[in-house]
């Protein structure tokens, strides 16, 4: 597969701007392999697909606010940072991205907040467009995490062009975050309610939580005809002793699992012994999964409609076939789906 095959016309009036009015009233798309068959439905609908002991797979990582705007010292021209990574707690490293890059040399002050509560300084510059930064602060870590989350913004991709609203502090974090650490959200799993995870429970379906802090890296775009050779950015991720009795039980009864979005998908994916099953990890992964590929984990994934030429359609494509992919996209922007991190979405069974 080249990248040219991931390739088409996405209309930009079919990018979501803003969520679904009820978490689980988004459109779903259900694909089903076998029967090469495309359904219309509600993803509270998704219930209908599971039975008793079925497992989902589910990402608690939690986004922290990573956008921050301050102040160049002496110029005081306006600078966006977005925190990528914390490098070192103790000295306050962090890789970050800042825009416009070209302003920013190693040795600059940034300033943030009314009162300059924050100080930063650039002492690397690694790539065109990252940088390392030591924050000056003498509080405690406790109290320098808390001021970050008070000048810090919800990170909303750069597609959505309006203002931050109250609200997207709460609909851009699934309901079931718990870990913090991810620059961009989960987004398969912003779907699912209170209510719709009650039913589920009720229903006898399995739930295992992994952890999988997404970094950019996932949004990167694929720059290179061959996709062999693209490299992935690696991300953190954690599969607990728990999550993997969870699924591997599941897997030797021959249950349905159900990877609830691409993070889940390459967390497992990332960790499976050579018997096929899931193993208990802690580390980073930097797994690149495109077609022809062959899944040893899930049998069923939820995932959100992607933009062209995206590492995440890649990875729906390899999951439910090149051609088939391609035929649901079509139909999407037919009946008019909403496509990214707050589109609607599609169960592949």
């Amino acid at each position: 597969m080249k990248l040219s095959h991931f390739q088409f016309e996405l209309p930009q009036d079919l990018l979501a701007e803003h969520p679904s009015e009820n978490r689980d009233e988004a459109k779903l798309m259900v694909l089903n392999r076998k029967e090469q068959t495309i359904e219309h439905k509600q993803f509270k609908d998704l219930i209908d697909y599971f039975e008793e002991k079925d497992v989902m797979i589910l990402n608690n990582t939690k986004v922290f606010p990573a956008r921050l705007y301050g102040n160049k010292e002496k110029t005081g021209a306006r600078i966006e940072v977005f925190l990528l990574r914390e490098l070192n707690s103790e000295q306050r490293l962090w890789d970050v991205l800042v825009d416009p890059a070209r302003k920013i040399r190693i040795g600059n002050k940034l300033y943030f907040g009314d009162d300059y509560a924050l100080v930063a300084e650039v002492i690397d510059n690694t790539t065109s467009r990252g940088r390392t930064l030591r924050f000056l602060f003498d509080g405690s870590y406790t109290e320098f995490r808390k001021k970050l989350n008070e000048l810090g913004e919800t990170p909303l991709p750069k597609y959505i062009k309006r203002d931050v609203l109250p609200e997207d502090e709460e609909r851009y974090q699934t309901i079931f975050a718990k870990n913090e650490g991810s620059v961009a959200a989960p987004t398969a799993g912003l779907h699912f309610s209170k209510h719709l995870l009650k039913r589920l429970e009720i229903k006898g379906v399995d739930l295992a939580e992994i952890t999988l802090h997404v970094g950019l890296g996932t949004f990167n775009p694929v720059e290179v005809e061959d996709l062999s050779k693209h490299k992935m950015d690696s991300e953190e991720i954690v599969i607990s002793e728990q999550a993997t009795s969870v699924v591997n039980k599941a897997l030797s009864e021959k249950r349905r699992i159900c990877a609830v979005g691409t993070t889940a998908m390459r967390a497992i994916e990332s960790s499976v012994s050579s018997h096929g099953t899931l193993n208990e990890f802690s580390g980073w992964t930097n797994k690149f999964i495109f077609p022809p590929y062959d899944f040893s984990i899930a049998n069923c994934m939820i995932t959100n409609f992607h933009t062209p030429k995206s590492t995440l359609l890649m990875m729906a494509s390899a999951f439910a076939g090149h051609d088939f992919v391609k035929r649901a996209y079509d139909e999407a922007i037919k009946e008019k789906y909403k496509f990214y991190s707050y589109g609607d979405a599609m169960l592949i069974i």
